[in-house]
């Protein structure tokens, strides 16, 4: 590596200097020397704190290990559970009721209910996709998925299948009829849309009918009598129907319908943490540098596509014009929001004082901020929040008081910035169970500032098994979500999120759909978000964020909170139910083979993808060869179920070992395409990435929270050195 630079007592890697100093502070109105010698001060103020807050994760945890190991011989008592919970400081005493006092929150988040993208801002291209998932094509979403089964001739085709494409219009005309329902008519009947004297007219067969719900129709584009496309909203979402007679797919329509555009990806998340592998500061630049194209505006990327060589950019804003004779002007991009690391991990990016790796959670909070302050400044060629706030989800905090840190070092960084206080909003990911048993406290700790909270299935459930590893044996993986906890921990995050006054101000939301493959099964099933009361939920791609816009149509979610919040608050001793077998004999060895085999395939395919090409989020085929869509969470879960199994001899090391060379074997086979990819096997033991697997099953029970960086980061820095000296 070259020589560090030395700004004040920091050493900084001279590939982040050089960012910040030639890219991020032309943008800013701050001197080189003051924004080092504040960046140090933050440093300072934050650091010791931020060590004595991880500090006491581990005291807690210890008392836990304990607690379980020395009941473990007698039945589980919950009222004596909860009781020594309060008493280590792991329960925190509930305060009065209270509303949070969020201000200048953008709609987006505080009033509309849609989809959310989560997305690795490290890969340019896919951060400009998410971004522009503003709006999408939901004929292009049908007929390019798996909602229309590939039966009776509708085969997906590489020229477009007029049978398939019949279907799509047919599905997409009664998708219209239940969000924008006509007066006694269906808009597979129409012949004609018209505009006249501000009103829809739809000609039919049977007459001109109009929408049942006159206030739907916003505005149009094109000449009224004879309309490009017709804007309508429902439920807060707006639709656009697209109108050319005269292409391939309008012809075939009898009012020359070519699309139907859905507005679909309200917001995104452009990821820092778990969908990114960024162990230095070569990595930290990528991931800093397209988000300042994001703020800016001027994020590029050129890639070739069937022969030809495209460049993506942020879109414009739509216009229309509008039923009084002004223009209606709509957002064309995603609310952008910025995912920092938590508190655990340090980088080598900037050395402090003392010569030590700075924490990454400081570095990305003052870097991010400072970045997206152009926003806040209007320095861009395309604006962001409408409001002035910068929203930054914060992952993996452990109870009130690492929520009130955050929400300190947000207040030094606004200082710092110059921006007003509680410019920083903050996203509370409710994904550890000390947060989410202290839900209440934790959002009173960030009540003027917090914009999201959300439940996150598969980080909670890694560190259920990591908080609970000594209590007794896990069920199986497949079983855990039909554990009474999980319902619990669902509905208790959606009741304190209302009772706390977030409707209105701020976003509730749920977990990714995983199968970004699987979207029929999708649009059956996650209707249960907004039906939950969450007025978002993450979705995987551009596509599954049309789709599931779709649920926001049927659901009127802000009527649906209303219904929750009269119901009975679940209770929090069912949170507290731990999910451990009874009685492990139970378990046949068959199915504990089976276990072994998705986890460890899971495991390995995701990271050897992770340590040897630095993609920190992809789709991994199963077992089964269906992909998931895999992140550090799925990681957490399956290599801390599988250090439960070890630890309570279910499974024996040997057993492991031969399943992880098993299912290597397989895992390379799925990706013998990849020109870039290393095989595992048969050599094992100069596979990196096989060794990162190990080290994340046999060392997993010591492993802080159960969580995955520190093994991987390890094991990614230790192949880039390698490969470092190879090329010198």
């Amino acid at each position: 590596m070259s020589q560090r630079i030395q700004l004040g007592m920091l050493k900084v890697d001279p590939l982040l200097a050089e960012f910040v100093n030639a890219q991020l502070l032309p943008q800013l109105s701050l001197t080189k020397a003051d924004f080092w010698t504040g960046f140090e001060s933050i440093v300072d103020q934050f650091t010791s704190r931020n060590t004595s807050l991880l500090l006491e994760r581990d005291k807690i945890q210890a008392q836990i290990d304990a607690w379980h190991t020395n009941h473990r011989d007698t039945p589980f008592d919950s009222i004596a559970y909860v009781q020594f919970l309060r008493e280590i400081g792991y329960l925190v005493e509930e305060g009065d009721d209270f509303s949070i006092c969020t201000e200048n929150v953008d709609p987006e988040i505080a009033t509309m209910a849609g989809p959310q993208l989560v997305v690795p801002v490290k890969n340019a291209r896919f951060a400009l996709n998410a971004a522009n998932a503003r709006w999408g094509s939901l004929f292009d979403a049908i007929y390019g998925s798996d909602v229309i089964a590939e039966v009776d001739g509708c085969k997906r085709t590489q020229g477009y299948n007029p049978l398939r494409g019949q279907k799509v219009i047919a599905f997409a005309k009664d998708f219209l009829d239940q969000a924008c329902p006509l007066i006694n008519a269906s808009h597979d009947q129409a012949a004609a849309y018209r505009v006249i004297s501000g009103q829809l007219l739809v000609e039919t067969v049977q007459g001109v009918t109009t929408l049942a719900d006159l206030d739907q129709l916003r505005g149009y584009r094109g000449e009224a009598s004879a309309p490009e496309s017709v804007l309508l909203v429902n439920n807060g979402l707006h639709i656009e129907i697209l109108i050319d007679r005269d292409s391939e797919i309008g012809s075939t329509d009898p009012a020359g319908v070519k699309d139907i555009n859905l507005e679909a990806a309200l917001t995104t998340i452009q990821d820092c943490e778990d969908s990114v592998a960024a162990v230095d500061a070569q990595d930290k630049v990528e991931v800093y540098r397209n988000w300042l194209g994001l703020m800016r505006g001027d994020l590029a990327e050129s890639f070739a596509k069937q022969g030809s060589q495209l460049t993506r950019t942020l879109n414009c804003d739509r216009e229309f014009q509008g039923l009084s004779g002004g223009m209606i002007t709509l957002p064309g991009r995603s609310l952008l929001l910025i995912r920092n690391v938590g508190h655990l991990m340090r980088n080598s990016a900037i050395l402090d004082k003392h010569g030590e790796e700075i924490y990454e959670g400081i570095l990305d909070t003052i870097i991010t901020s400072s970045i997206a302050s152009i926003d806040i400044r209007n320095k861009n060629k395309f604006c962001n929040s409408r409001t002035g706030s910068i929203y930054i989800v914060k992952p993996k905090m452990h109870g009130p008081a690492e929520v009130q840190f955050t929400c300190d070092m947000f207040t030094a960084v606004e200082e710092f910035l110059g921006l007003d206080v509680d410019t920083l909003k903050i996203g509370i990911m409710d994904e550890e169970r000390r947060t989410s048993v202290n839900l209440k406290e934790c959002i009173r700790a960030a009540k003027s500032r917090v914009a999201f909270i959300n439940t996150g299935f598969l980080d909670r459930t890694g560190d259920e098994i990591h908080t609970s590893m000594q209590a007794g044996v896990m069920v199986p993986k497949a079983e855990m979500k039909s554990t009474s906890w999980i319902a619990a921990y669902e509905d208790r995050n959606v009741d304190i999120g209302l009772a706390c006054g977030l409707s209105g101000k701020a976003q509730i939301g749920k977990g990714m759909w995983a199968m970004p493959d699987l979207m029929v099964r999708m649009l059956n099933e996650k209707i249960a978000h907004p039906m939950s009361g969450a007025n978002t939920a993450w979705v995987p791609s551009p596509t599954a964020a049309v789709l599931h816009a779709m649920h926001y149509h049927y659901v009127n979610v802000f009527n649906r909170q209303l219904e929750i919040a009269q119901r009975p608050a679940a209770k929090l001793n069912d949170i507290l139910t731990l999910p451990v077998i009874k009685d492990p004999s139970e378990l046949s060895a068959d199915s504990v083979q089976l276990d072994l085999d998705n986890n460890c395939q899971s495991i390995l395919g995701y990271v050897v993808r992770w340590v040897d090409q630095g993609i920190g989020c992809s789709k991994v085929p199963d077992i089964y060869n269906i992909e998931l869509m895999e992140d550090r969470a799925t990681l957490r879960i399956s290599s801390q179920h599988i250090a439960n199994w070890l630890l309570h001899s279910i499974c024996t090391p040997q057993q492991v070992r031969e399943t992880l060379e098993r299912m290597a074997q397989i895992v390379d086979q799925q990706n013998a395409s990849d020109p870039l990819y290393r095989a595992m096997a048969p050599e094992f033991e100069s596979s990196i990435a096989f060794q990162a697997a190990c080290d994340l099953i046999f060392d997993g029970v010591n492993q802080p929270s159960g969580y995955t960086e520190p093994r991987l980061h390890a094991r990614r820095r230790e192949l880039k050195a390698i490969e470092g000296s190879s090329i010198s």
